[in-house]
């Protein structure tokens, strides 16, 4: 148990300090307009693909929509245009993805 998480906080320093390193060579130097647009739509795709991956599950050979992440995730992009703020409406995107998992398990 103990390697599990000499592991996890390895990876997590390693982690952060490739970050920090990143901010360090990068700040203060001017980009390209193309490089700007680079990253600034990164952040987006990967969270698109992370999202996707989580509704479309591989099951038995098949892919199955996940109902409650799918019900969520609508849920807060609702609670986006809501509320215009990011931790609310995830953290009711996320209250509903369970009360949805646990009344369909009941």
């Amino acid at each position: 148990m103990i390697r599990n998480w000499l592991l996890i906080g390895l990876l997590a320093a390693s982690t952060y300090l490739s970050r920090i390193i990143g901010l360090e060579l990068m700040a203060g130097r001017k980009m390209s307009p193309a490089l700007r647009s680079y990253f600034h739509y990164v952040p987006v795709g990967i969270i698109s693909a992370l999202i996707i991956k989580q509704i479309f599950v591989p099951t038995d050979g098949r892919i199955v929509i996940s109902l409650p992440v799918l019900v969520a995730c609508f849920i807060t992009f609702v609670a986006m245009k809501m509320f215009k703020m990011f931790l609310p409406s995830v953290v009711v995107g996320v209250i509903a993805g369970l009360f949805i998992r646990y009344l369909l398990n009941a």
